[in-house]
């Protein structure tokens, strides 16, 4: 089998929001409006949208606020991995720091590789990878999938 896509069959949905609870809505929206460079828009409805522009163009998912009255009580099942686009992973874990993220684990090594684990204000998980100019080039790798019945 060669490395590249497989298909799985006809797009049954794509992916709108990827959506936070928050217990303030607005502040968090603001931390990741500026962590992405998107931009953050909100009306009189307490849910706030953060998206590269509005009406949201493109085929990538926006971020939305939803407040909540309870806190977070786990760790994320899922969470985001930045990736910076005009600085290093360590310039931009530094300004994310200074944005209001905290460090939860580091795990970055000698090499340059790996990867550093932050939460943001209200304790969602993320990690911030190396930045493309720090990965080089990519390698491609054959991928096998394994079928089993059953």
């Amino acid at each position: 089998m060669s490395a590249g896509p497989v298909n799985v069959g006809a797009m049954a949905s794509t992916l709108r929001n990827i959506t936070f609870d928050a217990g303030d809505a607005r502040t968090l929206a603001w931390f990741w409006a500026q962590a992405l460079g998107w931009q953050l828009y909100f009306d009189e409805d307490p849910e706030v949208l953060v998206a590269p522009c509005y009406p949201h163009v493109g085929t990538g998912p926006q971020l939305l606020f939803i407040p909540v009255p309870e806190g977070k009580a786990a760790k994320n099942r899922v969470h985001l991995d930045l990736q910076p686009t005009d600085r290093t992973r360590d310039e931009e874990v530094a300004r994310l720091i200074e944005l209001g993220a905290s460090l939860v684990e580091d795990h970055r090594n000698e090499a340059g590789t790996g990867w550093v684990y932050l939460a943001d204000p209200e304790g969602n998980e993320f990690c911030v990878e190396r930045s493309a100019a720090e990965r080089g080039p990519s390698v491609p790798r054959r991928i096998e999938l394994k079928v089993t019945d059953g």
